[in-house]
């Protein structure tokens, strides 16, 4: 009778995967020894796997060029990476490694990659692509920024008043791009994105304001949709409405040689997980050389900016389940060592599932738990996978500790729950490690920063 944690797994999935295997009945991510953090660092932990942040900008780049070649498409493909994912320092710097551009949507942005300059972990030639609301301070730094030197600056216009904001204040003859103000799906609560500038007003702005203008080159047409790329009828139906912009757009601008699809690469929140990342890039690829040969123009040259494909699956966090508790017949509620408001907030704020496995103990019985966290808020619980209506976990024992691993959590997690400030009930920001290699390919870990401490919230809240 098959009735062990490591049996329920390897009859749900295909078991062990590219990401997970078992090592002497411990779980181990990408090789890394799971319980060896666990006992050097303790729990709650938090992790990057720096690696993985390269791995899946080479995955793209390369499923692009194969798709580029096959199809014979006549220009090129750059890979764009979005600051908001995950703002970190070590994120940026592992991502720079990769010969990609930037995009960004505030401000401060603008700071990083300023101070990624300074570091000499950049260069002025870096490509940086301003999208969002230009408010008075990130026009001053958009400026700020291209007229020192970083010439491939391409600020996106959100909207038609800032153009003339930006142009009062940038020195020099600039790069710009329009953002088309999709629609949204028919669940969406509003019609249209509230982002960019709508269809059917973008030719009379671009002849009225941009065309005649010396000082500007319409460089980019930008486009994206919230639910992401995917196989449907409505993420093509608006592919083409923005090809067709493009096409009438490239006939009387053209300087204009860019199309931005923008992000939506799904990363996996599941370990039945199945996307053809290879499938769907090649028919964007191919859908888009079709539409231009059919309108007799120049193909464009793609730009994605994918966010949480990038680092998402870099990240995971580690619990220890402190207690359970029987608050009925049927319901079983193990208790984690800190809290998902904390931690990860997207799911209690949005539903959002995660992998979820168990550690040690893959040789015990199981059974189907709930899992709660610490605060005193009837929302901070966890209680089914996005595979089944359930959780289930090696059966609790008060004697023998069990830990449990929540994996690819890595982008937006820390900015939503906000990074080093105070969380509800006061549970503290556990202790976060990088991970890499060395030249020897052994894994190398360094604590990014220490969980916080009673003193470092209590000043934040100014005891």
């Amino acid at each position: 009778m098959k009735i062990r944690y490591a049996d329920l797994i390897d009859q749900t999935f295909d078991f062990p995967t590219e990401e997970f295997s078992i090592k002497n009945n411990f779980l181990e991510f990408h090789g890394i020894p799971l319980m060896e953090l666990i006992k050097k660092y303790g729990t709650p932990l938090k992790f990057t796997y720096l690696p993985k942040i390269s791995k899946n900008i080479q995955k793209a780049k390369k499923w692009f060029e194969k798709a580029i070649h096959s199809n014979q498409y006549n220009n090129k493909y750059t890979y764009c990476y979005c600051t908001k994912s995950s703002h970190f320092s070590f994120v940026l710097e592992e991502v720079l490694k990769n010969n990609i551009s930037i995009e960004t949507s505030y401000a401060y942005d603008i700071e990083i990659v300023k101070n990624l300059y300074q570091k000499g972990k950049t260069t002025k030639n870096i490509e940086v692509i301003c999208n969002g609301f230009k408010t008075k301070n990130y026009i001053e730094n958009i400026s700020e920024l291209i007229n020192s030197g970083f010439y491939n600056t391409i600020p996106i216009l959100d909207n038609s008043d800032e153009l003339e904001k930006l142009s009062l204040v940038i020195h020099y003859p600039f790069k710009l791009g329009i953002r088309i103000a999709s629609e949204e799906e028919p669940k969406f609560e509003f019609y249209t994105s509230r982002l960019g500038i709508g269809y059917k007003d973008i030719i009379v702005f671009y002849l009225n304001k941009i065309k005649n203008n010396p000082k500007i080159k319409l460089k980019m047409l930008h486009f994206f949709i919230n639910t992401g790329i995917k196989d449907t009828a409505y993420y093509w139906n608006e592919l083409f409405k923005c090809l067709h912009i493009y096409a009438k757009l490239k006939k009387i601008a053209p300087e204009l040689e860019i199309l931005n699809i923008g992000g939506g690469f799904p990363i996996k929140t599941s370990m039945s997980f199945k996307y053809d990342y290879e499938y769907m890039t090649n028919e964007i690829v191919y859908q888009i050389k079709k539409f231009c040969q059919k309108e007799n123009i120049y193909e464009p040259h793609i730009y994605t900016e994918f966010g949480a494909y990038t680092v998402g699956e870099s990240g995971g966090i580690l619990y220890k389940i402190l207690n359970q508790k029987r608050q009925n017949d049927r319901e079983k509620w193990n208790m984690i060592n800190s809290s998902f408001m904390t931690t990860l907030p997207d799911t209690w704020a949005i539903s959002r599932r995660f992998i979820m496995m168990a550690i040690n103990r893959w040789n015990d019985c199981y059974e189907r738990v709930f899992l709660g966290g610490l605060t005193c808020d009837s929302d901070d619980y966890y209680n089914s996978e996005q595979h089944m209506n359930a959780i289930y976990l090696p059966c609790f024992h008060k004697k023998t500790p069990l830990y449990i691993g929540f994996f690819n959590t890595g982008a937006y997690q820390d900015t939503i729950s906000g990074y080093g400030g105070v969380h509800h009930c006061l549970i503290p920001q556990p202790i976060h490690i990088l991970i890499d290699h060395d030249k020897e390919k052994n894994f190398v870990y360094k604590i990014f920063r220490p969980s916080q401490s009673p003193e470092e919230i209590l000043k934040i809240l100014g005891y």
